[in-house]
Protein backbone atom coordinates (compact mmCIF):
# COMPACT_ATOMS: atom_id res chain seq x y z
CA UNK A 1 0.00 0.00 0.00
CA UNK A 2 2.69 2.43 1.23
CA UNK A 3 5.41 2.82 3.20
CA UNK A 4 3.08 2.82 6.16
CA UNK A 5 1.81 -0.45 7.90
CA UNK A 6 -1.90 -0.85 8.00
CA UNK A 7 -1.52 -0.47 12.12
CA UNK A 8 0.27 2.70 11.70
CA UNK A 9 -2.45 4.17 9.03
CA UNK A 10 -5.17 3.54 11.49
CA UNK A 11 -3.40 5.54 14.24
CA UNK A 12 -3.16 8.53 11.58
CA UNK A 13 -5.35 11.21 13.17
CA UNK A 14 -6.84 13.34 9.83
CA UNK A 15 -4.90 16.51 10.73
CA UNK A 16 -2.00 14.30 10.48
CA UNK A 17 -2.86 12.86 6.99
CA UNK A 18 -4.05 16.77 6.03
CA UNK A 19 -0.25 17.44 7.00
CA UNK A 20 1.09 15.26 4.80
CA UNK A 21 -1.25 15.39 2.06
CA UNK A 22 -0.81 19.08 1.80
CA UNK A 23 3.31 19.27 2.34
CA UNK A 24 3.02 16.61 -0.69
CA UNK A 25 0.72 18.45 -2.56
CA UNK A 26 2.68 21.59 -2.43
CA UNK A 27 6.35 20.01 -3.29
CA UNK A 28 4.94 17.80 -6.04
CA UNK A 29 3.33 20.92 -7.53
CA UNK A 30 6.50 23.26 -7.12
CA UNK A 31 8.50 20.60 -8.85
CA UNK A 32 6.30 20.60 -11.69
CA UNK A 33 5.67 24.06 -12.21
CA UNK A 34 9.31 24.22 -13.29
CA UNK A 35 7.98 22.96 -16.39
CA UNK A 36 6.62 26.12 -16.96
CA UNK A 37 9.88 28.11 -17.60
CA UNK A 38 9.47 26.42 -21.13
CA UNK A 39 6.29 28.96 -22.00
CA UNK A 40 8.16 32.07 -20.69
CA UNK A 41 4.83 33.02 -19.03
CA UNK A 42 4.82 34.00 -15.19
CA UNK A 43 2.98 31.74 -12.98
CA UNK A 44 0.12 34.44 -12.37
CA UNK A 45 -0.62 34.75 -15.85
CA UNK A 46 -0.75 30.69 -16.53
CA UNK A 47 -3.14 30.86 -13.61
CA UNK A 48 -5.31 33.31 -14.66
CA UNK A 49 -5.22 31.91 -18.15
CA UNK A 50 -6.05 28.16 -17.12
CA UNK A 51 -9.06 29.47 -15.59
CA UNK A 52 -10.02 31.16 -19.14
CA UNK A 53 -9.21 27.86 -20.93
CA UNK A 54 -10.60 25.54 -18.50
CA UNK A 55 -13.31 26.71 -17.25
CA UNK A 56 -14.75 29.28 -19.97
CA UNK A 57 -14.74 33.13 -20.24
CA UNK A 58 -15.14 35.29 -16.77
CA UNK A 59 -15.32 38.99 -15.92
CA UNK A 60 -12.56 40.47 -14.71
CA UNK A 61 -14.09 40.43 -11.08
CA UNK A 62 -14.91 36.64 -11.58
CA UNK A 63 -11.18 35.85 -13.15
CA UNK A 64 -10.09 37.95 -9.89
CA UNK A 65 -12.11 36.44 -6.97
CA UNK A 66 -11.10 32.85 -8.60
CA UNK A 67 -7.66 33.82 -8.39
CA UNK A 68 -8.11 35.34 -4.66
CA UNK A 69 -6.27 38.89 -5.87
CA UNK A 70 -7.77 42.23 -6.45
CA UNK A 71 -9.19 43.53 -9.47
CA UNK A 72 -6.14 45.88 -10.23
CA UNK A 73 -4.03 43.30 -9.85
CA UNK A 74 -6.00 41.25 -12.24
CA UNK A 75 -6.40 43.94 -14.54
CA UNK A 76 -3.08 44.16 -14.64
CA UNK A 77 -2.25 40.57 -15.57
CA UNK A 78 -5.17 40.35 -17.83
CA UNK A 79 -3.61 43.59 -19.98
CA UNK A 80 -0.27 41.60 -20.20
CA UNK A 81 -2.28 38.34 -21.52
CA UNK A 82 -3.97 40.28 -23.95
CA UNK A 83 -0.67 42.63 -24.89
CA UNK A 84 0.87 38.65 -25.72
CA UNK A 85 -2.05 37.51 -27.62
CA UNK A 86 -3.13 34.74 -25.24
CA UNK A 87 -7.07 36.63 -24.07
CA UNK A 88 -9.07 38.77 -25.91
CA UNK A 89 -12.02 41.02 -24.39
CA UNK A 90 -15.67 40.95 -25.71
CA UNK A 91 -18.66 43.00 -24.39
CA UNK A 92 -21.22 40.67 -22.91
CA UNK A 93 -23.56 38.86 -25.05
CA UNK A 94 -25.80 38.51 -21.98
CA UNK A 95 -25.03 42.55 -20.61
CA UNK A 96 -23.59 45.35 -22.88
CA UNK A 97 -21.84 46.62 -19.80
CA UNK A 98 -19.92 43.89 -19.05
CA UNK A 99 -17.11 42.61 -20.47
CA UNK A 100 -15.91 38.45 -20.72
CA UNK A 101 -12.44 37.64 -20.84
CA UNK A 102 -11.72 34.78 -23.10
CA UNK A 103 -8.89 32.59 -24.12
CA UNK A 104 -7.44 32.70 -27.79
CA UNK A 105 -6.27 30.02 -30.04
CA UNK A 106 -2.89 31.03 -29.43
CA UNK A 107 -3.79 31.42 -25.17
CA UNK A 108 -5.83 27.60 -25.22
CA UNK A 109 -1.99 26.52 -27.22
CA UNK A 110 0.02 27.63 -24.58
CA UNK A 111 -2.06 26.47 -21.71
CA UNK A 112 -2.14 22.66 -23.52
CA UNK A 113 1.49 22.79 -23.93
CA UNK A 114 2.03 23.63 -20.64
CA UNK A 115 -0.54 20.83 -19.04
CA UNK A 116 1.75 18.34 -21.23
CA UNK A 117 4.80 19.38 -19.99
CA UNK A 118 3.75 18.92 -16.53
CA UNK A 119 1.98 15.69 -17.47
CA UNK A 120 4.88 14.63 -19.22
CA UNK A 121 7.07 15.07 -16.42
CA UNK A 122 4.76 13.15 -13.58
CA UNK A 123 5.05 10.25 -15.56
CA UNK A 124 8.16 10.38 -16.18
CA UNK A 125 8.42 10.74 -11.80
CA UNK A 126 5.92 7.49 -11.91
CA UNK A 127 7.84 5.46 -13.93
CA UNK A 128 9.50 3.32 -11.24
CA UNK A 129 5.97 2.81 -9.29
CA UNK A 130 4.10 -0.85 -9.65
CA UNK A 131 0.83 -1.27 -10.74
CA UNK A 132 -0.43 -1.41 -7.35
CA UNK A 133 1.32 1.92 -6.10
CA UNK A 134 -0.38 3.56 -9.52
CA UNK A 135 -3.97 2.20 -8.69
CA UNK A 136 -3.37 3.82 -4.76
CA UNK A 137 -2.40 6.92 -6.73
CA UNK A 138 -5.29 6.68 -8.97
CA UNK A 139 -7.72 6.44 -5.86
CA UNK A 140 -5.92 9.02 -3.93
CA UNK A 141 -7.12 11.26 -7.40
CA UNK A 142 -10.48 9.73 -7.19
CA UNK A 143 -10.75 10.74 -3.45
CA UNK A 144 -8.88 14.50 -3.49
CA UNK A 145 -11.53 15.23 -6.59
CA UNK A 146 -14.26 13.95 -4.30
CA UNK A 147 -12.75 16.29 -1.41
CA UNK A 148 -12.78 19.04 -3.85
CA UNK A 149 -16.44 19.09 -4.61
Amino acid sequence: MSQFSNKKLHSLTQTEVADRLHSAAIHLLRQLRLQDHASSVGPAKLSALSILVFVGPKSLGELAQMEQVKPPTMSRIVDGLEEEGFVKRKTDENDGRSIRISATAKGKKLLVDARARRIHDLTERLHGLSIDQLRCLEEASALIDQILR
